[in-house]
């Protein structure tokens, strides 16, 4: 069967405008952003008006997937109602980040780039030679040196208060003179995103091929679903995103924390226990009766009340989540969304746990959630078969090997973890007790699966 090509596909069925100049660069072009920003841009720009430089962070993979394509991919949207197949075209140009770094800096560099989006996950915020951040300080440098045009630098991550953190992270880490200069002229909105985007399988690829008629090496897989909220502070032009059902807000805060907390969380709390029980997708995690339970009462009973200032309706958005957790045509694996989870925690379970104890309260779903990680971290110490993907994975797992074999030892072990926890929830001692009590419950469902 042919690859996907401009020269392959049929003009008849997918019709492109002329090819758009690149005005965007993207670091960490991986399956979520070709699901989400770049389906936006797609939607929103007119033809031949933005195209997008893709920047691959520590693989090559996405490079050879797309280059012999010419940067066309597709999108395999899988939801209740059907499934739909989209022709992507926005990619005009992709970079081998590790191989390639000057050619990255040269795109930083040109005046006609105008806004850079990030899709880098938590671990790609840590500072550190070759790093997103060290590349994208040293294209800063150059667009300086090259004349100094405005540009925006949007996070997609998440984090809370993304643009904040990037912005405080690239003024710490610059030259003073180019610190001075990024102040004056960059703009790090924040934003917030949200789509369930699965790894693809061979399967996924395979039914693409059948209904393109052409190999498509690039395909991502995704829910209908998508949101984009972005704080509307850009140095210089942007796509008009709103067209494609992006919201342009003064504060991202508000929706930044409802979907960490409910959806994120609820995701996490279910990646973890659906692992110890056996569930392979979260899908099953979610059509578990007990496990979805457990889900619900971490958003109504735990994380509902912490945001009630915000202002934001939370348990419809609650309901909402669970119901697309569920779509059985979206096999999202549980050790997938359950990687990288010493970063996770914090943002994603350990805020609502500070804002329930600040308010008097133990909120024990999602002290389950955080319990549940504990175990899960036993488990793959202990060669379950699990596996701990995770930057911290040596020291996590030095923790729980030299632990007692109790649940108050391994509370004790992890939360002497200064990469996760800081002392206001390491010295709690109601907390503590509660994490031993819920250790026992996640340990529980292990024993199930």
């Amino acid at each position: 069967m042919k690859r996907l090509s401009p020269e392959a596909l049929d003009r008849g069925e997918h019709e492109f405008g002329p090819q758009a100049p690149v005005g965007i660069v993207h670091l960490g072009i991986g399956a979520f952003h070709r699901a989400h920003q770049a389906v936006y841009t797609q939607l929103a720009a007119a033809p031949g008006e933005w195209g997008i430089c893709g920047v691959t962070q520590r693989s090559a993979t996405v490079a050879e997937q797309l280059r012999p394509q010419q940067g066309l991919y597709s999108v395999l949207e899988r939801g209740p109602q059907g499934v739909r197949l989209d022709v992507i075209d926005v990619v005009r140009d992709v970079v081998d980040g590790s191989s390639e770094p000057e050619r990255l800096t040269e795109r930083l560099a040109q005046e006609q780039v105008q806004v850079v989006t990030l899709t880098i996950t938590e671990k790609g915020y840590r500072p550190g030679p070759g790093g997103a951040l060290d590349r994208l300080i040293t294209g800063l440098a150059a667009r300086r040196a090259a004349g100094g045009a405005p540009l925006t630098v949007l996070s997609c991550d998440n984090l809370n208060g993304n643009g904040e953190v990037l912005r405080e992270l690239v003024l710490e880490h610059s030259p003073a003179p180019l610190a001075a200069w990024v102040a004056d002229h960059v703009r790090f909105p924040c934003s917030m995103v949200d789509r369930i985007v699965p790894a693809t399988t061979a399967a996924d690829r395979a039914e693409a091929a059948e209904r393109l008629g052409l190999l498509d090496e690039a395909l991502v897989v995704a829910e209908p679903f998508r949101q984009w909220v972005i704080q509307d502070d850009f140095a210089a032009a942007r796509p008009a995103w709103e067209k494609a059902g992006a919201e342009l807000v003064a504060d991202v805060a508000p929706y930044e924390r409802r979907k960490l907390r409910v959806l994120n969380g609820a995701h996490s709390l279910l990646a973890y226990l659906g692992a110890l029980a056996g569930h392979t997708t979260i899908a099953q995690a979610a059509s578990d009766d007990a496990l979805a339970a457990a889900a619900w009462r971490l958003i109504e009973e735990d994380v509902a009340p912490t945001l009630a200032p915000d202002g934001l309706e939370v348990l419809e958005y609650g309901r909402t989540v669970l119901q697309r957790f569920g779509n059985p045509a979206l096999p999202h694996r549980t050790v997938q969304v359950a990687m990288d989870g010493s970063l996770k925690l914090g943002p994603r379970l350990l805020g609502t746990i500070r804002d329930a104890r600040a308010a008097g309260r133990l909120p024990q779903a999602a002290i389950l959630g955080v319990a549940a990680w504990m175990a899960y971290v036993e488990a793959t110490t202990h060669s379950t078969g699990l596996p701990l993907d995770d930057p911290h994975a040596d020291v996590l797992s030095s923790a729980v090997t030299a632990a007692p074999d109790s649940a108050a030892g391994l509370v004790e072990a992890l939360l002497g973890v200064d990469e996760v926890f800081a002392p206001d929830l390491r010295d709690d001692g109601e907390l503590r007790a509660a994490l031993v009590e819920q250790v026992q419950v996640a340990r529980s469902w292990r024993r199930k699966g």
